[in-house]
């Protein structure tokens, strides 16, 4: 076995390990979720007893009595460990992208296996960047779900052996626009889930007490405001890195192909999402736009960008075909 087989066979150990990290955080943070409420009761409980409206049997402070300090709730321990393992997943996923382009000696980004991991990665990245407040924590919970989906779809139908790239590929500009479309993808995919989450909290509103598996799941959600805002402020990271992508590809598409624009699928595509991106930012920016309507904006956005990615690249021939499958 020559030393990039053995660079690649870790490259895919670091994968598969972040996967599995993953799932156990994944399981961590839902079960800080599943007991939070337990938790809340038994805080009001305790501070009943101290305000002295609990317990009659409670012995009085006194004399050769030591207090016991409070323990931190089990929800706040368990998100803490699954908060932790996130960031271990993290450090896997780049150590596994940082394998797999020195086994190939090419940047990491020739198929849709690559592009995949890469975009799960910036996903990752970005939520420790932007869900680090402590009322954006329960959110983790909705964004390493489809981090976790699109890792298993890489790992088993995207997947592709370590190897050269097609010569079209074989250009400076690779690592440039594909890795800025790909990072702006996985910011996108925070920003898609905060809008879901918005338009779930909205049709259940804080404070109302309803029954049903939604009415539970939304609620330990933030505020809709707090979710609206995350959604408005990653969009308008996100854009700009997408939009400066289209415009290198178009950079690209003219030293490689002869023109700057063709009409592919997949750059027709692309333009599409780059404009209902922009309309979002419009008409969040409207005040008489601020309600689930730029929210549903901002949603089909980021399902032009998954279509893209997988209708486009594995469906509809092109000459950005590239997608490196089987």
């Amino acid at each position: 076995m020559t030393q990039n087989d053995t660079l690649a066979r870790y490259s895919d150990w670091a994968f598969e390990s972040a996967f599995a990290v993953l799932v156990l955080a994944l399981v961590l943070l839902i079960a800080e979720y599943a007991t939070h409420r337990a938790d809340v009761v038994a805080q009001r409980e305790r501070e009943l007893v101290a305000a002295g409206q609990g317990s009659a049997t409670e012995r009085p402070a006194g004399p050769g009595r030591v207090d016991e300090t409070p323990k931190r709730p089990l929800s706040l321990r368990l998100g803490n460990m699954g908060r932790a393992l996130v960031v271990v997943v993290a450090g896997l996923q780049i150590a596994s992208i940082v394998l797999r382009g020195l086994a190939t000696e090419r940047f990491p980004l020739g198929n849709m296996y690559e592009f995949v991991s890469m975009a799960c990665t910036a996903a990752v990245v970005a939520g420790l960047v932007l869900l680090r407040k402590p009322a954006y924590r329960t959110l983790w919970v909705y964004l390493l779900v489809p981090v976790l989906i699109l890792m298993f779809l890489a790992a088993t139908v995207l997947y592709a052996d370590a190897a050269p790239v097609v010569p079209a590929l074989r250009s400076f500009w690779l690592p440039i626009h594909v890795t800025i479309i790909s990072v702006g993808s996985g910011i996108f995919l925070v920003s898609g889930v905060a809008s879901l989450l918005f338009l779930l909290r909205i049709r259940y509103p804080k404070g109302e007490h309803r029954t049903g598996v939604l009415a539970t799941i939304a609620e330990r959600l933030p505020d809709a405001q707090s979710l609206d805002r995350l959604a408005y402020r990653t969009t308008i990271i996100g854009f700009p890195l997408f939009g400066a992508g289209i415009i290198l590809g178009a950079i690209w598409a003219e030293a490689a192909w002869g023109r700057f624009w063709g009409w592919d699928p997949k750059e027709t595509v692309s333009f599409i999402s780059w404009v209902i991106y922009a309309a979002y930012l419009h008409a969040r920016a409207t005040s008489g736009w601020r309600n689930t309507r730029a929210a549903w904006i901002n949603v089909v956005g980021f399902v032009t960008v998954l279509f893209n990615l997988f209708i486009i690249n594995m469906v509809v021939s092109g000459l950005h075909s590239y997608a490196g499958l089987n």
